[in-house]
């Protein structure tokens, strides 16, 4: 079932509900006003018959005359009087004699003064009534065939004024939700445009306040996101496979010239140490990329907790050194640690280290002297690090554009790389909230400045 339709029913089923809890209230209101207002009416009538028999002492002949001749005799109506012994000294129509009271009923009604039933359809009253120091017992009785007329055509008229209405109210919350979803019929006919080719294309936005337009601002960040994320994704297809294509084929050609015919011992040993280069390049490549997926990774699915600066800039220094015995890295405390919170960040150890020993041989293999220096400073909000080297450094123009993956400066022509270190440092980073930020001169050297909030 579509929300249109929901929506309908819903709308229309709580409408009806409503209607008909007031349908009800009216009916039942009028029955019990109807039941009131009719025994005030019997009551009225037997002691408007007990006035005329003991007060104008009209003969109890005549007024039964009167009641055979009065319209009230249409409607069963019957008024009797008795003594409280039970004597009866009149009766409208003694051979009808719908109620038939009782010396039961004649002593309950001595007791409650007055008492109130039905007998068939008829309501039946019966009173003490107290005249010239004597008490006399009056039943009156009747049934309200006027009344109940009337009650049946409200019932009637509720019913069918219900489904009437429950028709029109159908009616009006089918165009109401049509109208409300709309603008969601819309936005569904807008996406269904958008492809893959087309991820350029935006849906309306409306007023923007509502809730259908921050729906639609949604999506559209959606469609950037996507966007941007396929753009990558194609950018970084073409530049793998141009930088795996590169040392597979160097390797390629290298082994099938080497093969092509007998070789001296010496020319197989630089044929072998150019394919253990090229492998090189790929493990590298190939590490590089997989530190670049996981820095890629949604923050939840990244394991994070307190880690301590210092150890961690300690190891990547050790590990970089490992890898590269001719570096030199030297490390400067700049503050003293007053309190171990100045020191500790809320990361991801293997991710930092990763990113830090990017730097450090960064610094490294553009310098000379293949050395760089590490300062750190701490305050109460957040860790100061700037990697700085004295190497060739970089021009103006080149700066915006070297944390771009595959991205490779002027200075490849010094030493080789894939492009892939500065943008997985940058993307690692972000990932935990910090800044990073580079100056350089041309032949005085770069510094890399990384601002890390603490835990």
């Amino acid at each position: 079932m579509t929300i249109r339709n929901r929506l309908t029913f819903l709308f229309t089923a709580i409408i009806a509900a409503l209607l008909l809890a007031f349908a009800l209230v009216v009916y039942f209101s009028f029955s019990e006003n109807r039941e009131e207002e009719y025994y005030a009416s019997l009551r009225q009538t037997a002691i408007t018959k007990a006035n005329l028999l003991l007060d104008a002492k009209i003969e109890p002949n005549v007024l039964q005359l009167i009641y055979k001749h009065s319209p009230n005799s249409l409607f069963e109506e019957e008024v009797a009087i008795y003594d409280t012994s039970f004597n009866l000294l009149y009766h409208d129509a003694v051979e009808i004699d719908k109620v038939k009271e009782t010396r039961q009923m004649i002593n309950e009604i001595v007791q409650q003064k007055q008492i109130r039933f039905y007998q068939g359809k008829m309501q039946v009253v019966g009173i003490l009534y107290h005249h010239d120091n004597s008490d006399y017992v009056i039943t009156s009785a009747a049934n309200d065939q006027l009344g109940y007329a009337k009650l049946s055509s409200l019932k009637y008229t509720l019913i069918i004024a219900f489904f009437v209405a429950i028709i029109f109210i159908y009616i009006a919350g089918h165009i109401f939700s049509s109208k409300a979803l709309k603008p969601v019929s819309d936005m569904v006919d807008e996406v269904e445009e958008i492809t893959a080719t087309n991820l350029d294309l935006r849906i309306k936005e409306g007023n923007g306040k509502d809730e259908i337009a921050e729906l639609a601002v949604t999506f559209n960040a959606m469609l950037n996101r996507l966007e941007k994320s396929f753009d990558a994704q194609k950018e970084f297809v073409s530049n793998i496979s141009h930088e795996l294509r590169t040392p597979i084929t160097a390797m390629l050609t290298e082994l099938q010239v080497t093969v092509e015919k007998e070789r001296n011992s010496e020319y197989y040993k630089s044929a072998i140490e150019h394919a253990i280069s090229d492998a090189q390049k790929l493990v590298r490549l190939s590490n590089s990329l997989l530190d670049l997926a996981k820095a890629n990774y949604d923050h939840t699915e990244i394991s994070f907790k307190e880690v301590r600066l210092d150890e961690l800039i300690l190891d990547a220094r050790n590990d970089a050194l490992h890898d590269q015995p001719g570096y030199k890295i030297n490390i400067v405390f700049e503050t003293e640690i007053e309190d171990d919170d100045f020191i500790s960040v809320l990361g991801n150890e293997y991710l930092l280290k990763v990113a830090f020993i990017n730097l450090m041989e960064n610094g490294c293999k553009f310098s000379k002297d293949k050395e760089s220096a590490i300062a750190i400073t701490y305050f109460k909000d957040k860790a100061i690090l700037r990697f700085q080297d004295h190497g060739i450094g970089m021009d103006e123009n080149e700066l915006p554009h070297i944390f771009t993956a595959f991205y490779r400066g002027a200075n490849q022509q010094f030493v080789s790389g894939n492009g892939i270190g500065l943008s997985l440092t940058k993307k690692i980073i972000d990932l935990h909230r910090g800044t990073i930020t580079v100056t350089s001169k041309k032949d005085e050297g770069t510094t890399f400045t990384v601002e890390l909030p603490h835990v």
